[in-house]
């Protein structure tokens, strides 16, 4: 008789954890009442960046837009530093995070993930000058060679994996690890494209993409917090739906495979 009234509590124990979990509201619910979508966003160009009027531009903001219309609400975007930005969003000071980030078990381990609604490639870009007698990949795995990366990105985890001897210098934003490269303060930069070919392209005398190939290529998806399932299921089937529709291809071949929106921001 003992076990079994332990047995009838634990199943009561259970049910009653089960219900209280689905009488929670969901974050999706959540911002259709409230009318606002607030979304981590980072610098990273043409990812998010302000344009001439400081107005914030990119894929990951049209992105944002489409998606908050579609939804029905008012967009406030959350400028945040990429390295802070997981933590911000369990600090609920943004509802999700769209902001380039690519998937991996870190990170998953903190956040859940939609399916993909594009794919990074990490790419390098080098000074001509400082490299020009190094061999790529091989030479660039020493103790001498300074690679400049953003701090708390998916290239500075790329860098440690491929290249462990190197020495990292970590920016908060692409800009000033640019910046390094150029000056010749640092040998390489990894990024995810398309940075590193538009920097080359811009500065083809002093930079060069020692080898156009991906370093690495991982799915990138729109981050909430954990346990929020009819999120992840409205969010995935908008993927599903904006992809299907040819917006999200559209989207790409604008901000990834041109420089037409250099105007914006020059």
């Amino acid at each position: 008789m003992k076990y079994s009234r332990i047995i009838v509590v634990v199943i009561l124990a259970f049910f009653l954890a089960a219900t209280a979990g689905a009488a929670e509201k969901s974050m999706i619910a959540d911002i259709i009442d409230k009318g606002k979508m607030r979304v981590g966003v980072a610098s990273f160009v043409p990812w998010t960046m302000q344009d001439k009027n400081g107005e914030y531009i990119g894929f990951e903001v049209d992105v944002a837009k489409r998606l908050a219309k579609d939804l029905g609400v008012e967009l406030e975007l959350v400028p945040t530093k990429f390295s802070g930005i997981i933590p911000a969003l369990l600090a609920d000071k943004f509802d999700l995070i769209i902001g380039s980030m690519s998937v991996t078990p870190e990170r998953n381990l903190k956040v859940n993930f939609t399916i993909p609604y594009d794919y990074a490639t990490i790419e390098a870009v080098a000074n001509r000058e400082k490299t020009k007698d190094l061999k790529f990949p091989a030479d660039y795995d020493n103790e001498e060679i300074i690679i400049a990366v953003r701090n708390g990105s998916t290239p500075a985890l790329v860098a440690k994996k491929l290249f462990p001897k190197a020495k990292l210098k970590l920016f908060d934003d692409e800009a000033p690890a640019v910046q390094e490269v150029l000056s010749g303060r640092a040998h390489m930069m990894l990024s995810s494209a398309p940075l590193p070919a538009f920097e080359s392209m811009k500065n083809p005398t002093v930079l060069y993409q020692p080898d156009a190939a991906p370093l690495s290529r991982q799915p990138v998806g729109i981050a909430v917090r954990k346990g929020d399932p009819d999120t992840l299921n409205v969010l995935d089937n908008w993927i599903r739906s904006v992809e299907e529709d040819g917006w999200l291809k559209d989207r790409r071949d604008y901000w990834f495979h041109g420089l037409d929106w250099e105007k914006e921001v020059k």
